[in-house]
C-alpha cells in the first residue's frame, strides 16, 4: 500500500495499482458490495481513463460527444477493474474507485495517472443491487462540468454547460429499480480545470434511497 501526503480534497481509493493524491492505494478488486453513504451517495465506481474530446459543453456538443462510438459495446459492456479498451488505437484502462465522500474527484484521478484533465470525457459505471423492486425513485446527480446518465440502458438525465458540482443539481423523472442488478452508466465531459461528480437515488418522498448495495464490475444475481 502506498500512502501519499494528505491535502484537503475528497478522499478516493483507486484499486488498480495507481497512486492518487491523499489516497491509499492497493492492488486487486474491491470487496463485492458496498452500501451507499448515510446520505445515499454511491461511493463505488469503475472509471475509464479519460478520452480526449473537444470539451465543448453545449447541449448539442455534449450529446454528440457521448453518442459517438469510442469502443465496442460502450453502452452495454460490464467492465471490471483492470479491463482495457482501445480507442483510435490507444489503450485505456478501467479502474475500480472507492470514495469516502459524497463525490469522486476526477481531476486527481486523471492527474495522478498521468492522464489529461482538460477537454476530456470520463466514462463511469456502477451496479446498484436491489433486494426488491424499488418504484418511484429518481437519480439525482451533480457534475463538473457536463454529464449524461443512463439507468439500465435508458438515458434518464443530462446537465450541460460549464458548471460546478452541486448535490442533486439534476434529477431524473421517476423510474423503477428492478429486483437484482441495475446498471448505472454516466459520461462526464470537462472543458478545463477541476472536475468531479456525485450521484444518489431519491425515494418516492425525495429522501436519500437506502436498502441496496453497490458493486463495481460484478453483478449480484437476484
Amino acid at each position: 500500500m502506498i500512502m501519499l501526503p494528505s491535502i484537503r480534497i475528497p478522499t478516493v481509493v483507486v484499486l488498480a495499482g495507481a497512486a492518487l493524491v491523499a489516497m491509499a492505494v492497493s492492488a486487486g478488486q474491491p470487496s463485492a458490495e458496498k452500501a451507499p453513504s448515510a446520505n445515499g451517495f454511491l461511493q463505488r465506481w469503475l472509471i475509464l481513463e479519460p478520452i480526449r474530446v473537444s470539451g465543448q459543453l453545449t447541449d448539442s456538443a455534449v450529446q454528440a460527444a457521448v453518442k459517438k462510438e469510442y469502443f465496442p459495446n460502450q453502452f452495454t459492456v460490464i467492465p471490471h477493474d483492470g479491463d482495457k479498451v482501445k480507442v483510435a488505437g490507444t489503450e485505456y484502462t478501467w479502474h475500480g474507485v472507492d470514495t469516502n465522500d459524497y463525490n469522486v474527484n476526477l481531476y486527481y484521478f486523471a492527474n495522478k495517472l498521468g492522464k489529461p484533465t482538460s477537454n476530456v470525457l470520463f466514462w463511469i459505471f456502477t451496479i446498484v443491487n436491489c433486494p426488491q423492486e424499488m418504484p418511484g425513485v429518481r437519480l439525482a446527480i451533480g457534475s463538473n462540468a457536463a454529464s449524461v446518465w443512463w439507468v439500465n440502458g435508458k438515458e434518464v438525465i443530462g446537465i450541460y454547460g460549464d458548471r460546478q458540482t452541486v448535490i442533486d443539481d439534476g434529477v431524473s423523472k421517476r423510474l423503477t429499480l428492478k429486483k437484482g442488478p441495475n446498471i448505472v452508466r454516466g459520461a462526464v465531459i470537462n472543458g478545463g480545470g477541476h472536475t468531479d461528480f456525485c450521484a444518489r437515488f431519491l425515494d418516492s418522498e425525495d429522501r436519500p434511497l437506502k436498502g441496496f448495495t453497490v458493486s463495481a464490475g460484478v453483478a449480484k444475481q437476484p
